[in-house]
């Protein structure tokens, strides 16, 4: 493992955990600088590729993922380790399909339903690109599905 701070590939590792979700966090030393730092490894199953709309396919980008949740999240009481636990969810998902291909629609609706029991805020932010709720009327729906949802007589 290289040494981030004097780029040696002397270290040696001084402590290894296992989370539960697989990952293996190990904490190192670089021999040469002795400068601590941390490395977490994950077993990487292969995701399907995904298939848009237009026909276009691409690779699963978990990050690209985690992006434009936390931005459906933001300034919301949403705490990161549930965003990770969501993408998770997804990602296991779709690692568990065994399928070579899917429908990028596929992973838009785990989003959207994991999103909608985690902050309405956040579902209905994620769900007017997803959802392509262009005007007023299709928000005021599924705002309305929402509240129906939740037991929340409407006026």
């Amino acid at each position: 493992m290289q040494c981030p701070y004097c780029g040696t590939d002397d270290t040696k590792v001084i402590n290894t955990t296992h989370d539960g979700d697989g990952a293996i966090r190990r904490r190192r030393e670089c021999k040469q600088c002795e400068m601590r730092f941390t490395t977490y490894e994950r077993v990487v199953l292969t995701t399907p590729l995904l298939v848009k709309q237009n026909g276009n396919r691409e690779e699963f980008n978990r990050e690209k993922l985690i992006h434009g949740i936390r931005m459906a999240c933001g300034k919301r009481p949403v705490p990161g380790v549930e965003i990770t636990r969501l993408v998770d969810c997804v990602e296991g998902t779709l690692q568990q399909m065994g399928a070579e291909e899917v429908s990028s629609r596929l992973v838009g609706d785990m989003v959207v339903r994991g999103l909608r029991d985690l902050d309405e805020i956040a579902y209905i932010r994620y769900a007017l690109i997803y959802l392509d709720l262009s005007n007023l009327e299709t928000l005021r729906n599924e705002i309305d599905r929402l509240l129906v949802a939740k037991g929340v007589a409407l006026s």
